[in-house]
């Protein structure tokens, strides 16, 4: 059987993904940084909307497209550095999306669907862009953060969780609850929330 468009489009996110020269260590495996952060997003996406639109599944998994390809250090090393960085991503992170949709045969306007919700464009007000950031978040609190309260002080901790927060839904928020922290990060999380 043929693969549909669906399937290529995700196959070829994943190939170009599997071509990160950074990895990350899972059980003593080593994997291709982003696209075990792509398949994180996938399964984090569906447990939190099981009837995810394609457009939006695919948003998912090309968030971080190729991500390795802009180096934070090009840019200051300040707030308005990582802003600027932040935003020059996105925009790559569209257009090879784009590319690639277009070379496995969607139409313009599914294009540009996927696009506006990797660009996050109507955060809140766009239902597929906020479920995207809900996500996002919820793969960070759930695989990443630990890690991170490891090697932050408790202030910046606080500051991270009080912003991620302020960008989810509810519905996120309920999510984010059932996660099983760790007892130092359920403190954490509920003194940032409270």
């Amino acid at each position: 059987m043929k693969p549909t468009r669906f399937e290529t489009a995700i196959a070829i996110i994943d190939k170009k993904n599997a071509e990160d020269p950074n990895t990350y260590k899972v059980a003593g495996i080593d994997y291709a940084k982003e696209l075990l952060y792509s398949q994180r997003m996938t399964r984090t996406l569906l447990q939190f909307d099981p009837n995810a639109s394609k457009a939006l599944q695919i948003a998912a998994r090309a968030q971080h497209i190729c991500r390795w390809q802009i180096a934070r250090s090009e840019y200051p090393m300040d707030r308005v550095g990582y802003l600027k960085w932040r935003e020059e991503l996105k925009k790559m992170h569209a257009n090879i999306t784009g590319e690639i949709l277009e070379q496995v045969g969607f139409d313009a306007q599914f294009v540009e669907r996927v696009q506006k919700i990797i660009l996050k464009k109507l955060i809140k007000k766009n239902e597929e862009s906020q479920a995207l950031e809900d996500t996002i978040c919820l793969v960070f609190l759930d695989y990443y953060f630990d890690e991170f309260a490891e090697k932050h002080s408790e202030e910046k901790i606080i500051d991270i969780l009080k912003k991620t927060w302020v960008k989810m839904s509810d519905k996120g928020h309920e999510a984010a609850l059932k996660i099983p922290f760790s007892e130092k990060s359920l403190a954490l999380v509920k003194q940032a929330i409270s």
